[in-house]
């Protein structure tokens, strides 16, 4: 084993890389990743007739440099996508059917299909069968404000 490795260096970084990138998607947190390119580099070296300590000199340094530059910025592009409102904050903004009367103390809503407890800021009051919009969600209780009739 040891004289075919010897024999296939390029073969045999191929081989790691391919095992690095195969395992990087167990993890898929792009450290092993930027290793597999560092060998992918190695087997290149070697495929050239390098000598072995360039080999390994490449492979370390393009991993390291793959590792620490090129890996934050990936990282951060994938992670800083839009975020989606979810639970309740996507209720935000969304029109609201009074059910019952809504005042700064109670009342009743419908968002979407689902019915809920209501209140407005100050003295605000909504009749019943009015629109609203919702401004924020306290708890269990949509916080609206009634809809301008012109708009």
């Amino acid at each position: 084993m040891v004289d075919w490795i010897t024999e296939h260096v390029a073969l045999t970084w191929l081989a790691a890389a391919v095992l690095l990138a195969v395992i990087e998607l167990a993890s898929l947190d792009f450290v092993l990743l930027m290793f597999a390119f560092g060998a992918l580099s190695g087997a290149i070296v070697a495929g050239a007739g390098g000598p072995l300590w360039l080999q390994l000199a490449v492979f370390a340094g393009e991993s390291l440099l793959l590792l620490f530059v090129f890996r934050p910025t990936l990282v951060n592009k994938l992670h800083a996508g839009p975020t989606l409102a979810t639970g309740f904050q996507n209720l935000i903004g969304m029109s609201a059917l009074v059910l019952e009367p809504v005042d700064s103390r109670d009342g009743r809503v419908r968002i979407g299909s689902d019915e809920w407890s209501a209140r407005t800021h100050g003295s605000e009051a909504i009749e019943a069968g009015a629109e609203a919009r919702v401004v924020s969600i306290d708890g269990a209780t949509a916080v609206v404000t009634a809809l301008n009739e012109e708009s």
